[in-house]
C-alpha cells in the first residue's frame, strides 16, 4: 500500500527511511484489522436480516481493500461515546446514499 507514485519507491535511501516503511507496515496492518471488524459486523447483519451470504463468496473477501481510505485528508480523531464502549460505529446503508 503506498499513496501517490503508483506504489513505487521513488527516492535514494535516506536515513530514517526504513522507519516510515515501518510505519506504513504498521498502517497497513491497521487498515486490515478495522476492514475485518467491519467485514464481520456487515455480514452478520445481512445474514440477520436474511440475506443469502454464500461462504464461497465469503471467502474470496479481502481486508486489504484500502481505496475508501483518504490518505492526503484531515482528521479529526475524537472518538464517539459508543466507540469508548467498544460498540462498531453504525455501518453504512447504501438505501440512505440515493
Amino acid at each position: 500500500m503506498f499513496h501517490g507514485k503508483r506504489g513505487e519507491l521513488r527516492q535514494r535511501y535516506r536515513a530514517g527511511q526504513e522507519d516510515q516503511l515501518g510505519a506504513l507496515g504498521l498502517v497497513l496492518n491497521m487498515i486490515v484489522l478495522w476492514n475485518t471488524i467491519y467485514i464481520e459486523a456487515a455480514l452478520k447483519q445481512l445474514r440477520s436480516e436474511g440475506y443469502p451470504v454464500a461462504d464461497e463468496d465469503v471467502v474470496r473477501l479481502s481486508p486489504l481493500l484500502h481505496e475508501h481510505i483518504n490518505m492526503l485528508g484531515r482528521y479529526s480523531f475524537s472518538v464517539p461515546e459508543a466507540v469508548t464502549k467498544g460498540e462498531l460505529r453504525p455501518l453504512r446503508n447504501p438505501a440512505d446514499d440515493e
